[in-house]
């Protein structure tokens, strides 16, 4: 039993935390001492936003090129004095503010670069912000939350409406941070209609690791007549390896946990007239109860309750309890487009899976669609490199396929541990 009905996922505004401050008190210019007979060249220096700039928008950077060094010293203050914390971007075209900036507020940007032979520069820039925006702001959501345990197929995904233009996009995406530890770099790859941005590394998220993710798009300017609509940020960690393979041929669906099978478990799919999509989906949320009401959608006009319930899609795909196919699970399929299980699988597979676990279901009747859930690891790396709006380094590619297993079975499987039963 399914539906084809889309559901609001909880997305969740988390309270900005100030990132960790890089910097320090600017130095002053270096001079030759007595009896020096040398010059010694200071590193030639540009800081951004421009003296006495005004309307700057409130997700300003201050902006520092330097030629002949290195940045030794930022500090931004507030016109009351205040430090405003701030981490330099890893390229370090520039240093970006904790928190967005204030509006109708004017700020010092006091900026310190240093030579090779230890000449220092030392630039200071004021610039007012902008009064708060009148245009409409783009809604965003962040479909990451704080403090949770996700599965190694995570992406971390933000959400808009209205769709982010193609010029605009790497405007951005330059605002979306991802920070990983241990580090496991990736990169954002936008869909078509720009609805929906991904990020992911070119492998699985190894287990343990720590991400954490700024969406910084209060008050950025988009395109000609739009705004970001706030800040948000998470942090949480990812858990342990679990899979889960379902096959239309067989109707079985097979539990892994760190690649090893764990238990096969008999399915129902979606019939003819309502197939289940064939793709590789992730777990996006799970319910021990909910109701599921397709009134008013093609195929749909009925109201149930369900029990331990797991979203695969945004159009309706869930995997769920559905005793009333126990007798067509294995062998039939008769559901709406949902992976039916029998109810004591269903309880089972909710103690063991995670949002963020990839669910790969192969041999139906259509194909998983772009952006109909999180479809991240649909494509391959290279099809989801390009659909980056800024550049991918060349060197970022998936780690080479490891040897099959010595009892690996035909295709490259490994060969079927015992069929583990609970309930």
């Amino acid at each position: 039993m399914t539906l084809r009905r889309r559901l609001t996922l909880f997305g969740v505004t988390i309270a900005a935390a100030p990132l960790v401050l890089v910097g320090c008190t600017a130095h002053s210019d270096a001079a030759d001492g007595p009896g020096k007979k040398h010059h010694v060249s200071a590193p030639e220096l540009t800081v951004t936003p421009g003296d006495k700039t005004r309307d700057v928008p409130i997700s300003a950077e201050v902006g520092t090129a330097v030629k002949g060094g290195r940045i030794t010293g930022v500090r931004l203050t507030d016109d009351k004095g205040g430090q405003v914390k701030a981490e330099p971007r890893e390229d370090g075209s520039s240093w970006v503010p904790s928190t967005p900036l204030q509006p109708k507020r004017t700020y010092t940007a006091e900026v310190t670069a240093t030579g090779d032979s230890g000449a220092t520069t030392t630039r200071t820039t004021t610039f007012t912000t902008m009064a708060k925006p009148s245009k409409p702001a783009i809604t965003s959501t962040l479909y990451f939350v704080g403090n949770r345990t996700y599965g190694t197929a995570m992406p971390v995904t933000v959400a808009f409406d209205p769709g982010i233009p193609k010029e605009a996009r790497a405007d951005v995406q330059r605002r979306l941070f991802v920070k990983t530890n241990p580090p496991q770099p990736g990169t954002w790859s936008w869909l078509e209609d720009g609805t929906q941005v991904y990020y992911r590394a070119p492998d699985f998220w190894r287990p343990g690791t720590t991400i954490s993710v700024r969406a910084a798009l209060e008050g950025l300017p988009i395109g000609k007549d739009r705004v970001g609509d706030a800040e948000r940020k998470a942090t949480s960690t990812i858990g342990k390896q679990v899979a889960l393979e379902i096959d239309n041929a067989t109707k079985q669906m097979t539990v892994l946990r760190d690649g090893k099978q764990v238990r096969r478990i008999p399915v129902s799919l979606g019939k003819p007239s309502t197939p289940t999509s064939s793709g590789k989906m992730v777990i996006m949320e799970k319910h021990e109860r909910t109701t599921f009401d397709t009134r008013g959608e093609p195929d749909g006009g009925y109201v149930v309750d369900v029990d331990d319930a797991q979203r695969l899609t945004w159009g309706g795909e869930f995997i769920h309890s559905a005793p009333w196919s126990e007798g067509d699970q294995g062998s039939a399929n008769v559901s709406h487009g949902c992976t039916n299980v029998a109810a004591t699988a269903a309880d089972w597979l909710m103690g063991v899976t995670q949002v963020g676990d990839l669910v790969t279901v192969k041999g139906t009747e259509v194909p998983l669609q772009p952006g109909n859930g999180w479809t991240a690891w649909n494509v391959s790396w290279d099809e989801f490199a390009r659909g980056s709006a800024l550049p991918v380094p060349s060197g970022l590619r998936p780690a080479p396929a490891a040897p099959p297993h010595p009892g690996a079975v035909a295709g490259g499987s490994p060969a079927p541990a015992p069929s583990v039963t609970g309930g």
